[in-house]
């Protein structure tokens, strides 16, 4: 018995076992390898499947973008030419009509800017992102007024490279009035990255489409009278050192003065700066004192007044918007034209900076008391000393140098100025209508 099973468990033909083994091995595998290419083509389909996801998505937000911004299009194109064309012909007695981008042409001095450009007979586009640093309503009243006036403002930003490749590429802009930034001393110890964002990089931004434009326009900007800081001496020259700043608005505009003659210097840029003093006038910016001033006590709400150390009042170097105007137009007059050509620098282009103010400083108490007189309602004050934020005690403008070369001469005092600023404010808010109170205004 035990001979039989040992010889059926025997095989009948040697090498038998080695060869089924071999084969079942070969079909394991066989199997092994098709489940591997299985996989392998499921892998290439999902990576297939993926891609084209993805790039589908990509084109999806790509398209959305596109079809969402507020530029672009050849209506678009055709309203930009239409502002940006001169109205008064070469050889008139004016001269030949000028092409101006103006940014921040929604904000305060922008729209005042523009409206004088346009009524001359200049080209005027004009471009402003319209943030909520105050209330976006008065930009888009601002925005509303050029329009009436045939001035073209895009929504867009300044850092958007795009959008001021594509301007510089519709028209052959022959100056820039850069007037975009985020103002303010206080606002800064809230949200300092704002600051660096438009009054660097935006500047930045625009400086580059400035240089690779062709023709390369002459760029007047707005830099600040804060820049002198701490600097005690008076009045305030463009000779006097500005490099103690005493808050981070002043600093960015410290730097923005190095940025700009840098470019003037490697790429030939004409680059003009205007350091502006303490700017006022109807349609002005909510969050200046003079504005919230005339806000509150028509409101009944106390104001508060800073004072120096030692009981000193605050002084300012307060300049009427119309006499600013004048100043910035005057500075596009006369700015040489920029050598650079694709970028490069063919010689040497005009770089200059100019003092902007009235050169007659007053201090905010008397500024208050003007306005008790033309509002006919008594302030409630809470007179305080000044914190540490950066604000400085006084400032009073050296004019002599724009008077020498713009021939800049401001001629209205802070009384006239406010006067007509609360006229503004009075019909812009409706504080007027049904009664005869402000009627001598």
């Amino acid at each position: 018995m035990r001979g039989v099973l040992e010889e059926d468990m025997l095989p009948s033909t040697p090498g038998k076992v080695k060869i089924e083994r071999a084969g079942a091995m070969s079909r394991q595998l066989h199997r092994c390898f098709a489940s591997t290419g299985t996989m392998f083509l499921w892998a290439l389909f999902l990576v297939a499947m993926t891609a084209t996801y993805l790039s589908f998505h990509s084109f999806v937000d790509t398209s959305s973008r596109y079809f969402a911004a507020s530029w672009g299009g050849l209506h678009w194109e055709r309203q930009i030419r239409a502002s940006a064309s001169p109205r008064r012909p070469p050889g008139s007695a004016e001269g030949a009509g000028l092409s101006v981008l103006v940014t921040g042409a929604a904000g305060f001095v922008g729209t005042h800017c523009s409206l004088a450009l346009r009524k001359r007979g200049d080209g005027v586009v004009g471009i402003d992102n319209f943030n909520k640093y105050y209330d976006p309503s008065l930009k888009k009243a601002r925005r509303a007024l050029l329009a009436s006036h045939g001035v073209f403002v895009v929504e867009g930003d300044i850092n958007d490279g795009r959008l001021l490749a594509k301007l510089f590429d519709v028209v052959p802009f022959t100056h820039v009035l850069h007037l975009a930034a985020q103002a303010g001393v206080r606002y800064a110890m809230e949200n300092p990255s704002s600051y660096v964002h438009s009054n660097i990089a935006g500047l930045v931004s625009l400086l580059e489409a400035c240089k690779d434009a062709d023709p390369q326009p002459a760029v007047v900007w707005a830099s600040s009278s804060s820049v002198y800081g701490l600097n005690d001496l008076v009045p305030f020259s463009e000779a006097h050192r500005t490099d103690r700043p005493a808050s981070l608005y002043a600093a960015t505009k410290k730097a923005g003065e190095e940025i700009t003659h840098t470019y003037n210097h490697i790429y030939g840029l004409s680059v003009t700066g205007l350091r502006f003093f303490t700017v006022y006038g109807p349609w002005g910016r909510p969050d200046m004192a003079y504005f919230s001033f005339t806000r509150n006590i028509l409101q009944g709400k106390p104001i508060t007044v800073y004072r120096g150390k030692d009981h000193v009042d605050l002084a300012r170097d307060f300049t009427y918007i119309d006499d600013i105007v004048r100043g910035c137009l005057a500075s596009l007059d006369t700015a040489g034209r920029s050598t650079g050509t694709g970028g490069k620098k063919r010689g040497p282009a005009p770089y200059r900076i100019f003092n902007l103010g009235n050169t007659a400083p007053v201090t905010v108490p008397t500024l208050v008391s003007i306005l008790e007189r033309y509002l006919r309602v008594e302030a409630k004050k809470n007179v305080v000393e000044m914190p540490g934020n950066g604000d400085v005690p006084f400032t009073h403008a050296n004019i002599s140098l724009a008077r020498e070369q713009l021939g800049y001469k401001p001629t209205t005092t802070l009384e006239m100025g406010l006067k007509k600023f609360v006229r503004w404010y009075l019909s812009y808010y409706g504080y007027n209508r049904g009664t005869h109170t402000f009627s001598n205004l």
